[in-house]
């Protein structure tokens, strides 16, 4: 990249220059995209011989994250996803008795999620194999890289909820 590059301020924006983020092909967001779909299918193909699909596996990773006991809705927050995509794989892991739901006590209309034996025995097998996908992908990356990356991607995720939140203020549908 050139200086002038470097030098050169976005318009609107004079705390910002342009530099590699900005001249990133196609996007710093489509980068983002990229790397994610390509760090989740790599996740997939580690745990496929364990009978784990992309959804299937999220979704249990991410109940033992927020904590079994959580509600579908509570889930279906976590992982960004609309309740009837959720309650497929919620019923193909009931299927293969690796979670169940239980009747909410305080309210009969909602149920709990919570994993079986043979589901926290399947979850800690993929952690391990998680945890290999991480280290593959992270060859190279410092701690502290490591470290400033994720402040970063909590910045940048807690300023788009931010926005989107006072994009539905300003525009609420009808």
């Amino acid at each position: 990249m050139s200086e002038a590059n470097t030098d050169t301020r976005l318009p609107g924006h004079d705390d910002l220059t342009l530099s590699i983020h900005t001249d990133l092909k196609p996007s710093l967001g489509g980068a983002l995209g990229r790397l994610h779909r390509l760090w989740r299918r790599a996740i997939t193909e580690s745990v496929a011989d364990l009978g784990m699909t992309e959804s299937r596996w999220a979704v249990m990773v991410h109940l033992v994250k927020i904590g079994e006991g959580c509600s579908q809705q509570q889930l279906a927050r976590e992982l960004e996803i609309e309740m009837p995509s959720l309650t497929r794989t919620l019923n193909q892991l009931e299927e293969l008795d690796l979670l169940e739901r239980r009747p909410d006590p305080h309210d009969r209309r909602a149920h709990r999620l919570w994993l079986t034996e043979t589901g926290r025995d399947r979850v800690a097998l993929m952690e391990r194999r998680i945890l290999d996908v991480r280290a593959a992908i992270c060859e190279g990356v410092t701690q502290q890289q490591a470290d400033v990356f994720a402040d970063l991607l909590t910045l940048m995720e807690a300023n788009v909820r931010r926005h989107l939140e006072q994009d539905q203020k300003e525009n609420p549908e009808p």
